[in-house]
Parts: structure tokens; C-alpha cells; sequence
């Protein structure tokens, strides 16, 4: 788990967005899907902006799913030239507001030139200790989950470890999000209410929100506003609302 973990008051350390409605966006004025994924990008950069100014520690946004391959040929190799011109475009404005570029998902998968292109953007934020971006790349929850059980099964049949050493925190580590926090709050654009594949461990408990905001149009000012909705929410984390009250209280009158 990374350090961190320090924000603003009300402000969550680790938002995750599934990024939803670009095809349909487009779609709605007459435009080929491509368009629709071409302004998508001008979001990431304006959510990513908004991002860095209030604070938060990690933003992870769902760029291209294990379940997205199965798209038309024609609209995936788009997407991929898309997505690594988009972010050797926005590399130095990365640097210059100290964002760190990262990704988590099955980089295998993804056409050499693209995987190559992206290793370098990272390479070249490596240094940034500001914001994380994190962008879910090929990426599957169950792919992610399946990985780190064959990883535990490997060190359990070679003496490593034994079944029973197995907890939570074991399983966290193996995962590819190790180094950072459980998301805060998941947002999701475009209307559908489902986390399709994603986080799946590590969203257990974190505040969700849905919104019929296609992605092209999702605005710094909805975002502040969804932001500003999880600094309201109480996070009980299993407990009652009067146990969480009594160990706020005692932890400030610790402060």
C-alpha cells in the first residue's frame, strides 16, 4: 500500500471512473463512434486537471477493458492509435502539474508499438509526486482476481507460503493496484448501472455514483459536485452510524 493517502478534508484519496457513452455520444449527433472517443479524451484531460487541484492522491479510469477486444477491428486499432498519440500529447503537460502516469492491466495483450509508447510516457512522469493517473489498460477484474490466486497457488505449492498465511491483506498485495489505495468513491457516466468487470475486490467498499452524463460531456463542475457528494456520505464500513459518530469524536478529540 502506498503512503499516499493524505487529502483535503472531504476529499477522497482514490477516485476510479468508468469512463461510459462515447460510442453513443457521437452516435446521437450523426457521427462516427471514433468521434465520440476523440472528444472522450479531452474529458480525461479536464477531469484529470480538476483532479490534481483538489487534491486527490489517485485517479484510475477505465480506458480499455479485456472484454473491449472483442469490438470491431477497425474501432480498436483506432482506439489504440488514440489512446498512446493522446497520451504522448499530454505527457509534458503531465510533468508540468507533477501528475505520474501508470497503468494496471494486461499490457501483453496490447500491439507491441502501443505497449512501447506507453512504458515510455510512464517512464517519463516516473519522477511525479503529485497526482497518480492510473489508466486500466486491458484490464478484467476476474483476469486480475484469477492472476493473483495461480500467483498465491505458486508460492503455496513451492513452500513460500502456506494456505493458511493467505488473508486479505496477502491477496491485496498480489493484486495489480498493491501500491495504492482501495478507491474512495467509483463513478460511472453514461446511464448504465454496473461496474462491468471492474475493481471488482477492491470497489467492496467504496461509495458509488451513476450518472446519465455520456463521458464526452462530463464537466469539471458535475465531477466537483460528485466529488462534493462522498465528502456528505458517512462510510460505515459494516458498522452502525452510532459507532462510526462515537470514533470520529474520539479520534478528534485525540487531534
Amino acid at each position: 500500500m502506498s503512503d499516499k493517502t493524505t487529502t483535503p478534508q472531504g476529499i477522497p484519496a482514490h477516485v476510479a471512473i468508468i469512463m461510459d457513452g462515447n460510442g453513443r455520444w457521437a452516435q446521437a449527433r450523426g457521427l462516427d463512434r471514433s468521434a465520440g472517443h476523440v472528444e472522450g479524451v479531452a474529458t480525461v484531460r479536464r477531469i484529470t486537471e480538476e483532479a490534481s487541484a483538489m487534491g486527490l492522491r489517485f485517479l484510475t479510469l477505465y480506458t480499455f477493458s479485456t472484454e473491449n477486444w472483442n469490438r470491431p477491428k477497425e474501432e480498436v486499432d483506432a482506439l489504440m492509435h488514440l489512446i498512446v498519440t493522446a497520451i504522448e500529447r499530454e505527457t509534458p503537460d503531465l510533468i508540468k502539474n507533477n501528475v505520474r502516469l501508470t497503468s494496471i492491466g494486461d499490457l501483453g495483450r496490447m500491439p507491441e508499438f502501443a505497449a512501447e509508447r506507453l512504458r515510455k510516457c510512464m517512464e517519463q512522469t516516473s519522477h511525479c509526486d503529485g497526482l497518480t493517473l492510473v489508466l486500466a489498460l486491458s484490464y478484467s477484474a476476474r483476469w486480475e482476481i484469477i492472476r493473483a490466486a495461480r500467483r498465491l497457488a505458486a508460492d503455496a505449492a513451492e513452500g513460500k507460503i502456506a494456505p493458511a498465511d493467505i488473508d486479505d491483506e496477502l491477496f491485496a498485495a498480489n493484486l495489480s493496484t498493491a501500491d495504492m489505495p482501495d478507491p474512495d468513491l467509483l463513478i460511472r457516466t453514461g446511464g448504465d448501472m454496473r461496474v462491468s468487470n471492474f475493481l471488482l475486490y477492491q470497489i467492496a467498499y467504496s461509495e458509488l455514483i451513476f450518472t446519465t452524463t455520456y463521458w464526452p460531456d462530463y464537466s469539471r463542475e458535475e465531477f466537483r459536485r460528485d466529488v462534493a457528494s462522498f465528502g456528505n456520505r458517512q462510510r460505515r464500513f459494516g458498522l452502525t452510524g452510532e459507532q462510526v459518530q462515537a470514533t470520529n469524536t474520539a479520534e478528534d478529540s485525540k487531534a
